[in-house]
C-alpha cells in the first residue's frame, strides 16, 4: 500500500470553483480500482490551501489513475484554479 499526499494552493477566490469540482468527483476517485480511501484536509492556517490525503494498493494502480481519462478531466478542471504548482509525495509505511 502507499500514500499519496498532493499539497494544492489556490488562488483565494477560486477555492470555491476547486471545492465544487473536488465535491462532483470525490466518489468516482474513491470508487476507481486500488483506491482504498481519499480525504481532502484544510490548511488550518492558510485557507486557500488543501492536501489530498489517499491510499492505493500500490504504485500500479496509483499510475493507472493518473493515465486516465477521469483524471484528465479532473486534473484540467482543477489546475487552473491554482496559485502554485502542485507538490505531491508518495510514501510507504516504515514499520
Amino acid at each position: 500500500m502507499i500514500t499519496r499526499i498532493v499539497k494544492m494552493t489556490f488562488i483565494p477566490e477560486k477555492v470555491d470553483d476547486f471545492l465544487k469540482v473536488f465535491h462532483e468527483s470525490a466518489s468516482f476517485i474513491r470508487s476507481y480500482p486500488g483506491c482504498i480511501q481519499m480525504q481532502l484536509l484544510n490548511d488550518i492556517h492558510q485557507p486557500n490551501v488543501y492536501y489530498t490525503y489517499s491510499h492505493w494498493e500500490s504504485e500500479e494502480h496509483l499510475n493507472h489513475y493518473r493515465n486516465s481519462t477521469l483524471f484528465r478531466e479532473i486534473w484540467s478542471k482543477t489546475k487552473i484554479n491554482f496559485a502554485e504548482k502542485a507538490e505531491a509525495t508518495s510514501l510507504t509505511l516504515v514499520s
